[in-house]
């Protein structure tokens, strides 16, 4: 009997122990203390060292936002002239174009394949981040289904590369200093640099205004079927 109850105090024992290293696994999961899975992974959905990184990351097999890399082209970096010479756009311009991308890409994700959170789109110039657009669904089965048929799609002459993400909270993924306009890494930092849509056509697509459509003069249609 003695024996049976120094079995139990050492199982009670071992038991408290695991518990205690679970949490403290689970606490640490994804932070800078993890030496195991790449934080800005699990925090931005993307890594500067790519396959190259030295600890994990876990893609998500199942997740309400997906990520369509590389998706958008600012202009204001990629305009030429016919000589390969930089050409100048102003910020005006920018901004339509901008507008004219996220309500077409926005609206039709919505229509196809239901209703949308949120979506964001990085305004970075990192390989890892630049163009990626992030879309939140309200359902984890419509990211999924999304995923699924938006590879075999082609966008302004690409092809879409759309993996679902691990980032459901953006506010963890933004860079608060570019926020507040005091970022001194610029384009190439390591955190989300998130560029926003005017204000009346956020109103718009969230609910909150009148539903029309914005002018568009080259925009392509994202569902475009792939090539054979």
């Amino acid at each position: 009997m003695l024996l049976n109850n120094g079995n139990d105090i050492n199982s009670r024992q071992s038991w408290r122990v695991w518990v205690k290293m679970a949490e403290y696994l689970a606490s640490i999961f994804g932070t800078e203390k993890d030496k195991v899975n790449c934080s800005f992974y699990f925090k931005i959905g993307a890594c500067r060292h790519g396959d190259r990184c030295s600890r994990l990351h876990n893609k998500p097999t199942f997740s309400q936002t997906i990520v369509l890399l590389n998706l958008y082209r600012n202009p204001q970096n990629t305009a030429q002239t016919a000589d390969g010479s930089h050409c100048h756009v102003s910020d005006v311009e920018v901004q339509e174009h901008y507008d004219n991308f996220f309500e077409e890409v926005f609206t039709e994700l919505q229509e196809k394949y239901g209703e949308i959170e949120e979506m964001n789109v990085c305004d970075n110039l990192g390989d890892h981040l630049v163009g990626n657009v992030y879309v939140k669904f309200r359902r984890e089965e419509d990211a999924e289904r999304a995923v699924v048929e938006l590879n075999n799609r082609w966008f302004n002459g690409q092809a879409v590369h759309a993996e679902l993400s691990p980032v459901t909270d953006f506010r963890e993924s933004c860079c608060r200093q570019y926020e507040m306009g005091e970022c001194t890494r610029g384009g190439f930092c390591n955190f989300m640099h998130l560029r926003p849509i005017s204000r009346d056509l956020r109103r718009q697509l969230y609910g909150r205004g009148p539903r029309r459509r914005y002018f568009r003069t080259s925009l392509p249609r994202l569902l475009i079927p792939q090539a054979p």
